[in-house]
């Protein structure tokens, strides 16, 4: 896996907001990639490995996602594109990598593709974490596909030798994925399941207080639990000086802010505003989060 590199940035003019995210929405297009390779992780998640004739690697960072092109099979006739994050990039130029969950209709007819096979995908959409070269340690706490979401961040903090820390969550052992999240790359690694209930919400918040107070951080990320997150909302309140961003996980249809069907509430220095989670996200500040909204 590989991550662009500071010249990389520079070249792609990009533009930032007043959080800080980076975006690179003219780098966004449609792509014809060859499958290269596609496994099964474990008995739910799939790795599939895409090669482009663009440079999609020198384009794409942390915390974005792509459209896919679902194929139509007999058993399966999605319709609408799938959102899905980058889990990496390389080995070439125009490799790009995802590792997903095999749970929907979508899901079920991409699990169908071979080697060998061509699928359109569009992207790269969204913006980035906010991951500087001053950072000397981060806290990672993932669950699920929020593994391959984070495992990005994992792989720039691992090339500027940032310290790494994670808690990683997950029903039991075999859905862990510690490998497929870490690599090669040193960290300090807690795991947390349920099938021992050692991933209930207060005892995780135990554990991150702990290791905030005893291993200070400049940044917390998280994707993949709404439960995590808002536990990471209350942590952060005593730790003012973290950074906090959440990689926010909806429902997309256009998946470029078009349709509003991923709009979320978030309270932006107590102005309550509906945003998009395709357009204006992925990638939020934790603290600026409301939970779940109740759609009448």
């Amino acid at each position: 896996m590989t991550v662009g590199t500071r010249e990389d940035l520079r070249q792609c003019t990009d533009m930032r907001d007043v959080q800080g995210f980076r975006r690179n929405a003219q780098a966004v297009a449609s792509h014809v990639c060859r499958v290269q390779e596609h496994r099964w992780v474990n008995a739910r998640y799939k790795y599939l490995r895409l090669e482009s004739d663009t440079g999609l690697a020198s384009v794409t960072f942390p915390g974005q996602f792509y459209q896919l092109k679902c194929p139509v099979t007999e058993a399966s006739q999605p319709f609408l594109l799938r959102p899905m994050s980058v889990y990496g990039t390389g080995p070439g130029a125009g490799g790009i990598q995802f590792l997903y969950n095999v749970t929907g209709t979508g899901t079920r007819a991409l699990a169908e593709l071979r080697v060998g096979d061509t699928m359109q995908i569009v992207g790269p959409l969204g913006n980035t974490f906010t991951i500087q070269p001053a950072f000397r340690r981060i806290l990672l706490v993932a669950r699920g596909v929020g593994l391959a979401t984070l495992a990005p961040v994992v792989r720039a903090a691992a090339s500027a030798g940032t310290n790494i820390v994670a808690v990683m969550s997950a029903r039991m052992p075999a859905d862990l994925m510690r490998d497929e999240f870490l690599g090669d790359a040193p960290a300090d690694v807690h795991c947390v399941y349920d099938s021992n209930g050692s991933s209930a919400v207060d005892r995780v918040e135990i554990l991150v207080r702990r290791l905030l107070t005893e291993q200070p951080a400049d940044a917390v990320y998280t994707c993949g639990s709404q439960r995590l997150l808002m536990l990471l909302q209350r942590v952060l309140g005593d730790f003012p000086d973290v950074l906090g961003e959440v990689a926010m996980e909806q429902h997309m249809a256009c998946g470029m802010g078009v349709c509003l069907s991923c709009v979320r509430l978030f309270d932006r220095d107590g102005s309550k505003q509906f945003l998009r989670v395709c357009r204006d996200g992925p990638v939020f500040p934790i603290r600026d989060v409301v939970g779940e909204v109740q759609y009448g």
